[in-house]
């Protein structure tokens, strides 16, 4: 037997071995991400279309115009469905009521407890 134990015999070979192992699989992983994947590009409705490509209902999504008269129509519609009453399903029998008045039937109620 020598006084000196040789350079990476196997015991002392084993970890970096495995290092350099998990290094290339790393390495080669990354390859292949980079290789097959490929992110579908985002759809940018408004800068790459031409309006007249689209039907009638989504042409207001191209003008701030359309938007903004789309968002005041929506805000009616709630302003009305707010303060009328009406059914949502009348054979189950649910009904709307305006919100001041379902604030009052509330506090009337929580006040019996």
């Amino acid at each position: 037997m020598s006084d000196h134990p040789q350079a990476y015999a196997f015991p002392q070979r084993t970890p970096v071995f495995t290092a350099v192992l998990i290094v290339l699989a790393a390495v080669f992983c990354g390859w292949l991400i980079n290789r097959y994947y490929q992110p579908a590009a985002p759809f940018n409705i408004r800068g790459t279309a031409n309006p007249a490509d689209f039907e009638e209902a989504a042409r207001w999504k191209f003008t701030a115009e359309g938007r903004a008269k789309a968002l005041e129509d929506l805000h009616q519609k709630e302003r009305v469905q707010a303060t009328t009453y009406g059914w949502i399903d009348q054979p189950k029998g649910i009904a709307r009521i305006p919100i001041d008045q379902a604030m009052k039937l509330t506090v009337r109620d929580h006040a019996k407890k």
